[in-house]
């Protein structure tokens, strides 16, 4: 069996969800589990919705309309008929969002942002789900809150594979033989059956989690772009396709910032041995590019390219060492405050991290980091990796740019960056 994902640009419009429907149709005949996420920037509308109803910042009653126009909008150009039970149940959908801010927030921002968040990708496969099955497929919703579980770690849910696992296994196969399953990417729900979801880009593991419960023989992500490029197109004018990636290669490419796949995804299908393949939905006759056990290595060197950049400094304030309990210290700030670090590096008497600059929480790290030890720090930076460099690659990215700090193995240089 193969499972799919499609991602929000792929569902943006109605139109592009009539193109979805044309693709799962193709394969119908085999059986085939399809993950979708919100449609278009829905996601990045609800995030803003779920500040302004925690913070009481606005009206979140207009942003939600806003959602919603967008989505009836969708739905009238999908269905003639508009006594189609979708329309009902895409309104249902909304009402449970409407009982939540009827009320000043009564929890934490991280529960609520799931709760809230997590209505895209309902709407999107209800939609895509009721599409398909009036042009002909045998299609099926599924809720993937009944099948993924995760603790209580919201924003951030950590699998439950035993349970998840068991699940899966007892419930879909027998739903495969007849219907092309519909679910939806990036959420989950814990033991008290709230909602979670899996973290930002979280779509693509879910596909992974259903794959590798399910043993499938593929998982096909499909893109805008026709496969795994070595840079983003966004940065380079002239990029080339990669047609096969060895799993490791695909790990480290996330690791260190690419985007095309989401970091969390490629090892459970690594543990099974899962193909991971990379195709485009605006091409679907297209190979695009494979990522599976290989001994081939990149054809081509690879650039990863990550702005806005903050670099911090952190040395001892009695010239001490940094020694393993600071360091603990120090890992264990950037955990509570879910700070990703995209670069490091230790001396004797100093520890230095590239990240994200993320607002808040970058600044509340700081905060804490200044009572232990003496910081600085630099912003509006650029952090550039190269897998698989030579000299003549790290010339082409380096044109009036100065280097602040430079980390090079066998395989990958990192050069944190800023313009001349």
């Amino acid at each position: 069996m193969q499972v799919f994902k499609f991602g929000g640009a792929s569902v943006r419009d109605a139109e592009s969800i009539k193109n979805v429907a044309s693709i799962i149709a193709k394969y119908q005949d085999e059986p085939l589990l399809v993950v979708v996420s919100a449609i278009g920037k829905t996601t990045d509308f609800l995030e803003k919705l779920t500040n302004t109803f925690f913070k009481q910042s606005g009206d979140p009653f207009e942003l939600l309309n806003e959602v919603k126009k967008s989505h009836f909008s969708i739905l009238e150009q999908l269905f003639e008929d508009r006594f189609n039970p979708i329309f009902d149940d895409i309104a249902n959908s909304f009402v449970e969002i409407e009982w939540i801010l009827e009320e000043s927030p009564q929890d934490g921002y991280d529960y609520l942002y799931d709760q809230i968040v997590s209505l895209g990708e309902l709407l999107s496969s209800k939609i895509i789900a009721a599409y398909a099955a009036s042009v002909g497929v045998s299609s099926r919703w599924i809720d993937a809150r009944d099948f993924i579980f995760t603790d209580n770690t919201y924003r951030e849910g950590k699998v439950d594979w035993e349970k998840t696992e068991e699940k899966i296994r007892a419930e879909l196969p027998i739903l495969l033989d007849d219907y092309v399953l519909i679910s939806q990417g990036f959420i989950g729900s814990t033991s008290e059956n709230f909602t979670t979801t899996l973290g930002r880009e979280g779509s693509d593991y879910s596909a992974a989690i259903f794959a590798s419960c399910l043993n499938a023989e593929s998982v096909t992500i499909w893109k805008d772009v026709p496969g795994v490029l070595n840079a983003d197109p966004k940065w380079f004018e002239k990029t080339q396709l990669i047609p096969e990636l060895s799993y490791t290669d695909a790990i480290e490419l996330t690791y260190y910032g690419a985007t095309v796949i989401h970091p969390k995804t490629i090892k459970p299908l690594q543990n099974k041995k899962i193909t991971l393949n990379v195709r485009s939905f605006l091409n679907p006759d297209q190979k695009g590019t494979q990522i599976k056990s290989t001994n081939q290595t990149l054809p081509v060197p690879s650039f990863i390219f990550k702005v806005n950049q903050v670099f911090i400094n952190i040395l001892p304030r009695d010239f001490s060492f940094i020694v393993e309990d600071n360091l603990s210290h120090i890992f264990n700030l950037f955990h509570q405050h879910r700070i990703k670090i995209n670069m490091m590096h230790n001396s004797a008497i100093q520890f230095s991290v590239a990240v994200d600059q993320t607002g808040d929480n970058i600044a509340a790290v700081l905060e804490e980091l200044e009572k232990r030890y003496k910081v600085t720090v630099e912003s509006g930076l650029e952090l550039i990796t190269i897998r698989y460099y030579n000299q003549e690659t790290i010339d082409r990215v380096l044109v009036n740019k100065e280097i602040i700090k430079e980390l090079k193995d066998s395989y990958t240089c990192q050069m944190l960056v800023k313009n001349k």
